[in-house]
């Protein structure tokens, strides 16, 4: 038995304490005031009233929650036409991210990910001991050649979200295809697709389609988006049968609670409320841009976004700090994004019709006096 000694302590892997832990929307300003939250990209409209009512009716919080999600993974089959069994539930789709990495990669693997992509995954690379690398973006968007350009024999997962977070990007089917394609049949390939419900069904990127066909590829999704379950921490994803056996080792044994599982099985009932979500954010999403557009000859340029949210690059005078500072004083959280590799960008939620009016009023009055 080894001594005993007191000037030691127990240290972390040196892949661990490289990892930046996540950080998430701020919904206070510096001084503690509470501001409207367009910093995390949640559900302006709230939750489906089915859901809510669903509460009610989640079980005794004494008694554990059905381990494998099963009336929920029934729900979400039935919606998209996939087998249950290739279905796995979590706590959030973080959850599923994270350990699809620490399933196929460690110490000596690659973990491939595009420039400006969701910052867990170079999280979920670290924490397995991977090393993460990312690709060069294209205006950025996600540059198909530059990943593959990127991908050698330690190559072991690629991320990609899309619609992208957080400039917004989207890949179509074509692309998203010709990536697969290219793709070593050992390399697993993630799609993160936090944002789907946004995108317009008859542009859907072919991606699930994917997963039904090959063994190397995963889509995740979440309920915390349009479904307006942030809160719930749910998430789920899909792939062959032999994919989604290996995740379940890694998953919480009991990961979702009895009441999100009740909760996100009546929100997949409710799909008018997806596409109520859906049409709200076009329409003003498409309003916002038009009036940031507008000050243009300002130095603002707005990315091309098919989520719920805009990505402001700020190329003129009034700088992106100022612009998240002056919002800040005026009752509006944004995010800001120097830790990201962008210092001139904001990414701003698309909230009510009132709240895009008044932010697209303020970075007018920004900008006129910068």
């Amino acid at each position: 038995m080894r001594a005993p000694s007191m000037d030691k302590k127990p240290t972390p892997k040196p892949w661990i304490a490289a990892i930046h832990a996540y950080v998430p929307g701020k919904s206070r300003s510096t001084d503690g005031r509470e501001l409207v939250k367009l910093s995390a990209n949640e559900n302006p409209l709230g939750s489906s009233p089915a859901a809510l009512a669903a509460r009610a009716d989640a079980g005794q919080p004494c008694l554990y929650p059905d381990p494998d999600s099963t009336a929920l993974r029934e729900r979400l089959g039935a919606l998209y036409g996939v087998d249950p069994a290739r279905i796995i539930c979590g706590t959030g789709s973080g959850e599923l991210l994270t350990i699809s990495a620490s399933a196929f990669a460690g110490p000596g693997d690659e973990v491939l990910y595009v420039r400006y992509g969701f910052s867990l995954y170079e999280i979920a690379a670290r924490r397995c001991g991977a090393t993460p690398v990312e690709a060069p973006d294209a205006d950025y968007g996600t540059d198909v050649d530059a990943l593959l350009a990127l991908v050698n024999e330690k190559t072991r997962v690629i991320f990609l979200a899309n619609p992208n977070n957080p400039t917004g990007s989207f890949m179509p089917r074509e692309e998203v295809a010709r990536l697969h394609a290219a793709l070593p049949a050992d390399v697993l390939l993630v799609m993160d697709q936090a944002y789907a419900e946004y995108v317009a069904p008859e542009d859907d990127d072919g991606a699930l389609e994917l997963a039904e066909k090959h063994s190397n590829i995963l889509v995740t999704r979440t309920f915390s988006k349009a479904y307006g379950l942030a809160g719930e921490r749910v998430g789920w994803g899909t792939g062959a049968p032999e994919l989604i056996e290996v995740l379940n080792r890694l998953r919480g044994p009991f990961n979702v609670n009895a009441g999100a599982q009740a909760v996100a099985a009546a929100a997949v009932e409710d799909q008018s409320f997806i596409v109520h979500s859906r049409d709200h954010n076009k329409n003003e999403r498409t309003r916002f841009v038009a009036a940031l557009d507008a000050l243009g000859n300002h130095g603002l340029r707005v990315l091309p976004s098919e989520a719920n949210f805009v990505l402001v690059l700020f190329e003129g005078a009034l700088t992106a700090e100022a612009a998240h500072d002056g919002l800040a004083q005026r009752g509006y959280a944004t995010r800001w994004l120097p830790g990201q590799g962008l210092p001139q960008a904001l990414r701003i939620t698309i909230g009510t019709r009132e709240q895009m009016d008044d932010v697209a009023l303020i970075l007018r009055e920004l900008t006129e006096q910068a």
